[in-house]
């Protein structure tokens, strides 16, 4: 007699509101706090324009949070996004947002963020390298043999943290609440050492740099430095979004996904503006874009605590870096693998991935794809680049998704919404627009980064059209059909 089909195991539901506040926090602290006053820096030349393209971004980040809370509250879905994109756009625009994130925008975060790690764990142990013949081979433009040390090191953290989440999520929590709680501890040491030390001064913050227009920035000019600071303070709010990925596995989501988004971003902003401020007051403009200039992996964060500490400081931030991306690397691998999973259970990813782990509860083939591919990336070597096209992916994404909360409003005014975008219609519609101006200028300054950005989104198209065509995704069809009329009746 044959045996009944067992049902396909469920994700458990394993985080409450003080735990998704924290992976919201910890999916975002990570290199950017410490490297990204540099960059911001050198183009605008002025603390007080780098603090506002700091509350800027902040102030977008939150609109995009505030509307996204809304579509995560109506379907609070295994892979988030995808999930809200199909409802809105239909099963392509979904697709190709989550193969962008497995190709590019989240594996390569977990790639870039990781070596940041391995770069400040060379501080203390020096890493190997191959000779330079081997390090100078390439293919295709790509050395894949540069700075092996820290490529290693890389791939090893990669896999390490990810047998931890497939071993349990709340594995993984435990390693966010621990490390986000001590780089909360290390980012208010530097703030209260910043501002208590005979080193700064209100001065140095008023100076601009001597590379500042004399007569100011033109219009246009003063908008596109603005939007390319701007650009490097996302890359440290990357990840703002990656909480919906995990609606599965949220207790109470629908009250606890808007809250733990909203109060995340909040804390972070208010740390980043404190932290950033704090550089500024110890550092004048000049010397920040002086040392740059003079050191490519200058770290301002680094310069400030030398200049309060003594030549010791290179030590206490590598320290607080190997915390902040070691958190951020576990954070981004727990809450990414879900938009996979989810993809999968669609039959629109490899056979497979939508299983879940007999005793464990998690997406563990979803984890092994995602670790193979981040570490290929790891070896491409191109981080710069790979943090360009990270921003500029994901934005593409965020502005579509976004809009969908205002063709969802006119579409289905009906469906109940616990939570409601502040400041509707006004929030999204900036929001919106700031994405496509975002997008515009990067293709003008980028044009090469962000084709190859727009070709890594396309790539998907071949895989979306032969999985389509397999018999498992009619199955799905099925399914879905149910689900929706589900989501209608709510």
């Amino acid at each position: 007699m044959a045996t009944a089909p067992q049902p396909q195991k469920s994700l458990a539901r394993t985080f409450g509101l003080r735990m998704a506040i924290i992976l919201v926090m910890s999916s975002i602290i990570g290199s950017g706090v410490f490297k990204k006053v540099t960059p911001m820096s050198e183009g605008l030349q002025s603390p007080g324009l780098v603090m506002l393209a700091w509350v800027l971004a902040g102030i977008v980040v939150l609109f995009g949070v505030w509307s996204v809370a809304e579509l995560a509250s109506m379907f609070p879905h295994s892979g988030g996004p995808i999930s809200w994109l199909e409802k809105i756009y239909g099963k392509l625009v979904s697709f190709l947002y989550g193969w962008s994130s497995f190709t590019v925008i989240q594996t390569a975060a977990i790639a870039s963020v990781a070596y940041v790690f391995a770069g400040a764990l060379n501080s203390f142990i020096p890493l190997p390298h191959l000779s330079p013949k081997w390090e100078s081979m390439s293919f295709l433009g790509i050395h894949f043999f540069e700075n092996i040390g820290a490529k290693l090191i890389t791939c090893l953290l990669i896999i390490v943290l990810t047998w931890v989440n497939i071993k349990g999520a709340k594995h993984g929590g435990l390693i966010s609440s621990i490390f986000t709680f001590t780089i909360v501890l290390c980012l208010a040491y530097i703030i209260i050492a910043a501002f208590t030390s005979e080193q700064g001064s209100m001065e140095t913050f008023t100076t601009k740099g001597s590379q500042y227009p004399s007569d100011g920035f033109t219009w246009f000019a003063f908008l596109s430095v603005m939007v390319l600071a701007m650009r490097n303070a996302f890359w440290g709010y990357e990840g703002w979004i990656t909480l919906g990925f995990i609606g599965e596995e949220i207790k109470e989501p629908k009250k606890t996904l808007p809250a733990a988004l909203t109060i995340g971003i909040i804390l972070i902003s208010a740390f980043y503006f404190l932290i950033n401020f704090a550089y500024l007051y110890i550092l004048p403009v000049d010397e920040i874009v002086a040392g740059a200039t003079n050191n490519p992996n200058y770290i301002g964060a680094v310069a400030v605590i030398d200049k309060i500490l003594g030549n010791n400081g290179v030590f206490v931030v590598s320290a607080m870096i190997m915390v902040s991306t070691f958190g951020c690397t576990n954070a981004t691998i727990l809450l990414s693998a879900r938009v996979y999973y989810a993809m999968s259970q669609k039959g629109l990813f490899f056979k497979g991935v939508e299983k879940v782990h007999e005793k464990n509860q998690t997406p563990h083939k979803a984890l092994i794809y995602q670790c193979i591919w981040a570490c290929v990336l790891t070896f491409s070597g191109s981080f710069d680049m790979l943090t360009d096209l990270v921003v500029f992916a994901a934005f593409v994404f965020y502005g579509l998704t976004v809009f969908g909360v205002i063709i969802m409003r006119k579409r289905n005014k009906n469906l109940v919404r616990s939570f409601k975008t502040p400041g509707y219609p006004i929030v999204p519609i900036i929001f919106i627009l700031f994405c496509i101006l975002l997008v515009v200028i990067s293709l003008i300054e980028a044009p090469l980064h962000s084709l190859v950005g727009l070709a890594l989104i396309f790539s998907g198209l071949p895989f979306y059209y032969y999985w389509k065509s397999k018999e498992r995704h009619q199955t799905y069809l099925q399914k879905s059909a149910s689900t929706a009329e589900t989501d209608t009746e709510n």
